[in-house]
C-alpha cells in the first residue's frame, strides 16, 4: 500500500487547461504521454516508482502542470513502460511529435472553453447540492421525533451526497482497490461510516461544503499551474513572408523557413525570433525580458517571438523555428522547473508518508479502545475515529510547497527570470558570495567612446574629427566602429584607404594622408612625444583603449575607447552587499582594467588574467573562503566556472548559448539587479513555505486534539482540512502579485 499517494484527489488539486506542451515536444529522443490524472508530485512518484522496476528507461522528465512525461527509452521498451504505468492506476495517452506552438495553444484554449463549462456545471450541481443538505439539516433539527420525516430527511440528505459526492467515490473506491490511501479514500469512509451510523445530515453537509471547497481550491491552484501557459498564446499563428517574387504572403508561423524575411507592422506581436535587416521602431520585450519600457531595435539588432513592435516598420531575418524560439525556450524550461521538486517539497513528501498512516492507525485505536478506555458507546467512537479521519488528511501540506513554488517561478520568468527548478529557488537564499565575470555581465560588452580630445590648441575641433569619422567608418575594427558611433558626423570623401593589420588604419582626404591608429603605429612613425606618453598612460590606467589620429606631420587626436559600465552595476553590487552576499570580480581581462571597472561598480574582490581553468580555481576558493557561491557570466569561457558553481547565473540576452545552458537561472536582460531580486524572491519563497507547513500542521493540531477528546463535529473537520487548503493556497498564490523594487 502507497498511503502516501494522493492520485486523483483534491490534495492535487486537478488543472484541466493543458493538454500538451513545449516541454513535451522540445524533449528530444524521448516518447511522450500524457496523464490525465497526474498532477502532483505525489503522483509522479507513483508512476515513477511504477516505472523503477522497467529496464531499459534511460530518461523520465514529468512536467506537472501539463500533465506529460517524456520516456527516454529503446522502442521495444516504451510499450512495457506504458503496461506500468497502467498497473498503477493511471491511463497514459501518446502526445504526437509534430505539436506545434500554434495547436498547442489551439488545445489549451478548447480546454479552458471545456474546463469553464464544466466549472458552470459543477457550480450549479453543488449548489442543489448544498440546498438538499441545507434541507437535509432543517428536518433533522425540526422534525427528528417524526419517523416519516426523518425518511424524508435521510432521502434528501442522500440526494446531496449523490450529487456532490459520486466523483468522489469513484475516486476513493479506485484508491481502495489499489490499496491506497487519499483523500477521496477517507472521505468516502468518513460520509459513508456518518451515515450509517445515523449522522446522515452531517454526513451530507460535509460531502456537499468538501465538494464545494474542492472545486475553489482547484480554481486557486489552476492560477499558480498555469501561469506560464499564457505565454504560448503570445506569439501569432500567422507571419508576412517575403517571396521569390518581392510579393508578401501571410503563412503559418510554424512553417516558416529560417532565414526567411519577415514583415511586421506597428502595434503588431513578433511571431518568430529573428535580426532586423530593414526599418527601425521600439519595441516592447517585457513577455521575455522583463523589461518595462521599450527599447530602440534597428538594422542587426534581434527581435524575439512575442514581443511587440510598437512604432515603425520591421523586416527581419528569422533565425530560429516557431517551436525553438526564445519564447518557447523559457515556457520549456519553466514547465521542467514546475515539474522538479524543490527541497521542501521532498521533505514534506517524505513527511506525508509516514504521517498519513501514522494517523489513519491512531483513527482506527480511538474507534477501537475508546470504549474501553473513555467509556464511549461504540457509535459515539465511531464518530469520532471517522472525524479523526477528515481532520487528520494532509492535503493542505502536500499543496502547500507545489503551489508556492510555481507561483515564485511565474512571477520570476514574467521578472525575465528564469530558474530552471525549485531547487535553485530555495538555494538562491543561501547565497553568500557571487563571482561575476567582467565583459557583458558587469559592463555593456561592447566598447564604447567615452572621451576624446583635439591636440591641435586653438584650431576648430570640428574637421579633425570629421576626419576621424571619415576613416573610422571604412573600417569594420570594434574600435573603429565604436569612433564612429560616437562622433556620428558627415563622412568626408576617402581615397587610397588602407587597413594596417593590427596597427590602424590609412587613407587620403582632401590631398593629404592621415592615420588612425594605436599607439605601436605612432609610434613606428616615430611622432610619439612625452605628454602623448603621459595621456596614454592615464586612458590606459582606466581601462581604456586608445586610438590616435595624425597626418603627415603630427598626432591630431586621441580617442579613448572603452567597454563601459552598465547603469545597473553599481545599484546590483549595493544589493547585494546589503543582502550579506559578497561580490567577487573574475575576469581574463588585465589586471588594471580590472581594477577600475570593480572600482566603480563597487566590487573590493578582483581576480584579472584568468583562464577558465583559473576561474573555476577561484569558484572552489569561494567555496572554501565562504560557502556557498553563485557564479554570473555570458561567455563560452564561463561555462566551465557556472557549472561548478552552487548556483550559476548567465546573462541571457547577449550570452552564448552553451552559458545558459551551464547555467542554473538565465537572466534574459542582462539586468544584473535581477541576481539580488532572485535572492529577495528565494527568501520570500522560503517564508511563504514555512507559514504554509506551520499553517498545515498548526490547524490540523488543534483539530486533532478536539477530534481526540470529542469536541469537534465532521463539519469543523471539514472546514479544519479544506478551510487550511485553501489557506495555503491562497498564500502561495501572493507570490505571482510580487513586484520587485527593482
Amino acid at each position: 500500500m502507497a498511503p502516501n499517494a494522493c492520485a486523483e484527489d483534491a490534495c492535487c488539486v486537478h488543472s484541466h487547461a493543458p493538454t500538451a506542451t513545449h516541454a513535451a515536444v522540445a524533449t528530444p529522443g524521448a516518447t511522450v504521454f500524457r496523464i490525465p490524472a497526474m498532477d502532483c508530485a505525489v503522483e509522479e512518484s507513483d508512476i515513477r516508482r511504477a516505472l523503477d522496476k522497467v529496464t531499459g528507461i534511460k530518461s523520465l522528465n514529468f512536467q506537472l502542470g501539463a500533465r506529460t512525461i517524456a520516456i527516454g527509452a529503446p522502442p521495444e521498451v516504451i510499450p512495457l513502460a506504458v503496461k506500468a504505468i497502467q498497473n498503477a492506476g493511471y491511463e497514459p495517452t501518446l502526445v504526437p511529435v509534430e505539436a506545434s506552438t500554434a495547436a498547442l495553444a489551439s488545445a489549451q484554449a478548447d480546454a479552458h472553453d471545456h474546463d469553464r463549462h464544466d466549472h458552470g456545471t459543477g457550480v450549479k450541481r453543488l449548489a442543489a447540492a448544498l440546498v438538499f443538505a441545507l434541507v437535509a439539516e432543517g428536518v433533522h433539527y425540526i422534525a427528528s421525533d417524526m419517523p416519516a420525516m426523518n425518511y424524508l430527511g435521510l432521502a434528501v440528505a442522500a440526494l446531496a451526497i449523490w450529487l456532490s459526492g459520486m466523483e468522489t467515490y469513484a475516486k476513493g473506491i479506485r484508491a481502495l482497490v489499489r490499496g491506497r490511501l487519499n483523500i477521496n479514500a477517507l472521505m468516502s469512509v468518513a460520509v459513508t461510516g456518518a451515515f450509517v451510523i445515523g449522522q446522515w445530515p452531517e454526513a451530507a453537509m460535509v460531502m456537499a461544503l468538501y465538494a464545494i471547497a474542492e472545486l475553489i481550491e482547484a480554481r486557486a491552484a489552476d492560477r499558480a499551474r498555469n501561469a506560464i501557459q499564457g505565454l504560448i498564446a503570445l506569439a501569432p499563428e500567422e507571419a508576412e513572408v517575403l517571396q521569390a517574387d518581392r510579393s508578401w504572403k501571410t503563412t503559418p508561423s510554424k512553417g516558416v523557413a529560417l532565414d526567411a524575411i519577415v514583415r511586421i507592422r506597428p502595434g503588431e506581436r513578433v511571431p518568430l525570433d529573428g535580426v532586423i535587416t530593414e526599418g527601425r521602431s521600439a519595441i516592447n520585450q517585457a513577455p521575455v525580458t522583463g523589461e518595462s519600457l521599450p527599447v530602440e531595435r534597428s538594422i542587426g539588432d534581434p527581435v524575439y517571438a512575442g514581443t511587440i513592435n510598437e512604432t515603425g516598420e520591421l523586416q527581419f531575418r528569422v533565425t530560429a523555428a516557431a517551436s525553438n524560439t526564445t519564447l518557447a525556450r523559457i515556457i520549456h524550461a519553466v514547465e521542467e522547473a514546475q515539474g522538479t521538486r524543490a527541497p521542501t517539497q521532498r521533505f514534506v513528501d517524505r513527511f506525508a508518508a509516514i504521517y498519513t498512516p501514522a494517523v489513519f492507525v491512531l483513527a482506527l485505536l480511538v474507534a477501537l479502545l475508546s470504549p474501553w478506555l473513555a467509556g464511549l458507546d461504540w457509535l459515539d467512537a465511531i464518530y469520532k475515529a471517522l472525524v479523526l479521519l477528515v481532520v487528520a488528511c494532509p492535503c493542505a501540506l502536500v499543496i502547500s510547497t507545489p503551489v508556492t513554488v510555481v507561483s515564485a517561478l511565474a512571477s520570476a520568468a514574467r521578472r525575465g527570470i528564469l530558474i530552471k527548478g525549485g531547487t535553485w529557488l530555495e538555494e538562491a537564499r543561501n547565497l553568500k558570495a557571487i563571482a561575476l565575470d567582467k565583459t557583458g555581465t558587469l559592463t555593456e560588452g561592447k566598447p564604447r567612446l567615452v572621451e576624446w580630445k583635439s591636440l591641435r590648441d586653438g584650431d576648430d575641433a570640428g574637421p579633425i574629427a570629421r576626419i576621424a569619422m571619415s576613416l573610422a567608418n571604412r573600417s569594420d575594427h570594434p574600435v573603429s566602429k565604436a569612433i564612429a558611433q560616437g562622433l556620428s558626423l558627415p563622412v568626408s570623401s576617402v581615397s587610397s584607404f588602407t587597413a594596417l593589420a593590427g596597427r590602424g588604419t590609412q587613407g587620403d582626404i582632401g590631398g593629404r594622408t592621415y592615420v588612425l591608429g594605436n599607439h605601436r603605429l605612432i609610434e613606428e612613425r616615430g611622432q610619439c612625444s612625452a605628454d602623448i606618453e603621459a595621456a596614454l598612460k592615464t586612458h590606459e590606467e582606466q581601462g581604456r583603449t586608445v586610438t590616435l589620429l595624425a597626418d603627415e606631420d603630427s598626432v591630431l587626436a586621441i580617442f579613448a575607447v572603452a567597454d563601459t559600465l552598465k547603469d545597473s552595476s553599481r545599484t546590483a553590487i549595493a544589493e547585494l552587499k546589503a543582502l550579506g552576499v559578497t561580490p567577487v570580480m573574475l575576469t581574463g581581462d588585465n589586471i588594471a582594467t580590472a581594477r577600475t571597472i570593480a572600482s566603480q561598480a563597487g566590487i573590493d574582490e578582483v581576480r584579472g588574467n584568468l583562464l577558465p581553468e583559473d576561474k573555476l580555481r577561484e569558484i572552489n576558493a569561494l567555496q572554501d573562503r565562504h560557502g556557498m557561491t553563485g557564479m554570473t557570466g555570458d561567455g563560452i569561457n564561463d561555462a566551465p566556472a557556472l557549472a561548478r558553481s552552487d548556483i550559476g547565473f548567465a546573462m541571457g540576452g547577449m550570452g552564448t548559448d552553451i552559458a545558459m545552458e551551464a547555467a542554473d537561472i538565465v537572466v534574459m536582460n542582462d539586468d544584473l539587479r535581477r541576481i539580488p531580486e532572485t535572492i529577495r524572491l528565494s527568501r520570500r519563497t522560503h517564508g511563504v513555505l514555512m507559514q504554509n507547513i506551520a499553517l498545515a500542521l498548526g490547524i490540523k493540531a488543534v483539530f486533532m486534539v478536539l477530534a481526540i477528546f470529542g469536541t469537534a463535529t465532521m463539519w469543523m473537520a471539514v472546514f479544519a482540512d479544506m478551510g487550511a487548503t485553501l489557506l495555503v493556497v491562497a498564500n502561495g498564490l501572493r507570490l505571482m502579485k510580487t513586484k520587485d523594487s527593482t
